[in-house]
Formats: structure tokens, C-alpha cells, sequence
């Protein structure tokens, strides 16, 4: 599935479209795309190649334990791109690196201005989330994961604007 279709999918989710065919006013609204997340087995050797390869601006490395992963963000004039290392043995990185390990796309973020109303809309539509509350995400705002079966495949995260 492409991201046009993700996107244009939870933007009908946003409208009630999916769930009652309706034109009512949206209880939340979908927001610009906010990152492609890469998950990747060599952290440095990926900031490398975005900074001084292709002459991207890139941020420090963070870890965030919380999560079990480490991120460095590459700054694009329009959105940005995450890189994703594994931090610690339970990371969901390391389990996704396992089945692909020279890396690869992981999720895309979209931002909502509303994260409750987007959550409750989303579980309305029978979309499964993965955790029962959002979690305070990378960027310090509240972010929810959306299942990949119910997304096309697609890993989707959620984050308020």
C-alpha cells in the first residue's frame, strides 16, 4: 500500500467517513507527514551517509530507554527522516532487524491535532492500536501506533501537532 492511499484512508477515519458514511464535522484532523522512521543495524554509518554524503543536517543520537531504541532525526525541508537503533536486548528494533537485517523502512508519522479524538475515531473505525494510552514519543509530544494488518501493511504512528 502506498502512504497517498494511508494517508487518504485515516484522513476519511478523521471525517467519519469510514465508520458512518457521513459528512459531519471532524472530531480531529489529520496533519502533515512528520517522519519516515528507518530502522538501521549501523547507526553511525547511516548519519554518514546522510550528513556527509547527501549534506543533510542531522541531530545528536538520543536514546530513549523507554522505547529500546536510539534515534538520530535528518532534517529535510519538508519533513524529516528518523534513523532507529536498536537500545537494549527487548528493542523492537533488534526483533525488526532480525528478519531484515541490513534495515529498512519501519513506520511513517503523521501528525493530529487532537491525539484522544484521533485514538477513539481509530478504534471507532476498528483500526487496532498498540497500547491502550499514547506514549510521550521522541519529539516529547503524545504519539499511538496503529496495527500494520489494519493499516495495509503499513506501521502508523500517530503524534500530536
Amino acid at each position: 500500500m502506498s502512504f497517498r492511499f494511508a494517508s487518504l484512508r485515516l484522513q476519511r477515519i478523521a471525517a467519519g467517513g469510514l465508520r458512518h458514511g457521513s459528512n459531519q464535522a471532524a472530531p480531529w484532523r489529520l496533519g502533515r507527514l512528520n517522519h519516515v522512521a528507518i530502522a538501521v543495524p549501523d547507526l553511525q554509518k547511516a548519519t554518514s551517509f546522510y550528513q556527509n554524503v547527501l549534506g543533510a543536517t542531522v541531530s545528536k543520537a538520543v536514546p530513549l530507554p523507554e522505547h529500546g531504541v536510539t534515534t538520530v532525526f535528518v532534517e529535510l525541508d519538508n519533513t524529516k527522516i528518523e534513523l532507529l537503533h536498536p537500545l537494549g536486548e527487548n528493542s523492537p528494533i533488534a526483533g525488526f532487524l532480525k528478519t531484515k537485517p541490513d534495515g529498512g523502512m519501519h513506520h511513517i508519522c503523521m501528525e493530529v491535532d487532537d491525539i484522544q479524538a484521533a485514538v477513539e475515531s481509530v478504534r471507532a473505525s476498528k483500526i487496532r492500536t498498540l497500547g491502550a494510552e499514547p506514549k510521550i514519543g521522541a519529539h516529547g509530544k503524545p504519539v499511538m501506533f496503529l496495527h500494520p494488518k489494519d493499516c495495509d501493511g503499513v506501521l502508523v504512528e500517530l503524534e500530536q501537532a
